[in-house]
């Protein structure tokens, strides 16, 4: 493991959190009423309190936006957006222990806005990153037409899709292509 287990957890829901919009390969809004969010919420293991509203669900449209632009932007611009997300999310940083998790850092109250404790979470994870000098762990999937973000927690940094089929596609496209090269 190469961050603490939270860490990784935080930046991959970030990512996850970029991917439902619709400009991130899929086409389609993959958060597009409360209920879905609250899926989200659930397979990521979001604790806390939670609205179920529209209000709710659009705080976490505006949230995904600025986590999106620590994807595509250099590290100063990225300790911007985590310095104005910690801002923002009035972060107070202390340990805590629940369910299966041991200790860990928890940022926010529990009754704290939504938005607040998953941009509080996502920054403090972003900037373990931007400490340790990893900011290239953050990453767009080079599948063609793709671009979704991903977080390469690889040992060698070797990650550069966001899934196996993209992985599958781009290897099948190559391999076609070389096939069809002349001589070969």
């Amino acid at each position: 493991m190469l961050f603490a287990h939270d860490t990784e957890v935080a930046l991959q829901a970030a990512a996850a959190l970029v991917n439902t919009a619709t400009g991130s390969g899929t086409g389609t809004e993959l958060l597009p009423d409360p209920a879905a969010l609250d899926a989200f919420l659930d397979t990521w293991g979001y604790t806390g309190d939670r609205a179920g509203d529209p209000g709710e669900l659009a705080a976490v449209h505006r949230l995904r936006a600025r986590l999106g632009e620590m994807w595509d932007d250099d590290s100063d611009g990225v300790v911007s957006v985590v310095n104005r997300l910690l801002r923002d999310g009035d972060a107070q940083p202390q340990l805590v222990r629940h369910g299966e998790w041991g200790w860990h850092i928890h940022a926010t109250e529990p009754h704290a806005p939504l938005a607040h404790r998953m941009a509080v979470e996502a920054a403090m994870a972003v900037a373990d990153l931007v400490r340790a000098e990893e900011l290239d762990r953050l990453g767009r999937c080079e599948a063609e037409g793709c671009g979704a973000a991903l977080v390469d927690l690889t040992k060698n940094r070797s990650r550069r899709f966001c899934d196996t089929s993209c992985a599958n596609r781009t290897h099948a496209a190559a391999y076609r292509a070389r096939r069809a090269a002349p001589g070969d």
